[in-house]
């Protein structure tokens, strides 16, 4: 387990945290608890009470709700250095509004949400300073929720490529799918048989190819053109 101050240091890098003074940072490390789940653990359960609100430091957690038939929809996959259900905090009725599982073997620190709620009432400045990166966060989210309003399934497949690729990236080169091509088709709203179609699709164009888990980009160039 890394030491209290290089902890410290990969808190300051999410949002929530790099706001917060020492002090404060001090209050809401001894608040937390490091939970290490299994591959298929459950964190949380829809309309659970919510009193935490958690942060991967590896692995990878799984956001979903189950429908009325029974079907699973992923919502979110939760990489290392992000924080989620945060939101609930600020919430009227605080019950989580999705299930969470781990997807693979990963590391949680769960954070006590009325710890954090007495920081920001005794600081305006750093609720101020949390607001406007909480902010800048919702935007790309609605982002998110446009691409997936208004583009088809095999763009919206595309932009997910091209959100894993290097700034700047021109030569060819291989990316790791972050999530099975199941979870990855639930996050972004397509079949899984669709997104077999669009892999296949995409590979006869010369763009990609794939094996397993591991896509190679043939043409960063020719894939950004796709997309626009």
């Amino acid at each position: 387990m890394a030491s209290e101050s290089t902890l410290a240091q990969e808190l300051r890098r999410n949002y929530l945290f790099g706001g917060l003074t020492d002090d404060q940072l001090a209050q809401m490390m001894a608040s937390m608890r490091i939970l290490q789940l299994e591959q298929g653990a459950h964190l949380f359960e829809r309309d659970q009470h919510a009193r935490h609100f958690f942060l991967v430091r590896s692995g990878q957690i799984k956001l979903y709700r189950i429908s009325l038939e029974g079907h699973e929809k992923v919502i979110e996959t939760i990489a290392p250095g992000e924080t989620f259900a945060e939101a609930i905090m600020f919430m009227e009725r605080q019950t989580y509004p999705v299930n969470a599982d781990a997807l693979t073997a990963s590391e949680v620190i769960a954070f006590d949400n009325k710890t954090f709620l007495k920081i920001l009432r005794e600081s305006v400045d750093t609720c101020f300073r949390v607001m406007a990166d909480m902010s800048m966060r919702l935007r790309r989210r609605l982002n998110d929720i446009e691409a997936i309003s208004l583009q088809n399934a095999t763009l919206r497949f595309v932009g997910y490529l091209l959100e894993q690729l290097p700034k700047g990236s021109k030569g060819p080169l291989e990316i790791q799918l972050s999530a099975p091509k199941s979870v990855v088709a639930s996050r972004l709203s397509v079949q899984p048989e669709s997104l077999s179609r669009i892999l296949h699709n995409l590979t006869e164009a010369g763009l990609i190819s794939v094996k397993g888990p591991t896509i190679r980009i043939h043409d960063p160039k020719g894939l950004r053109a796709y997309a626009s």
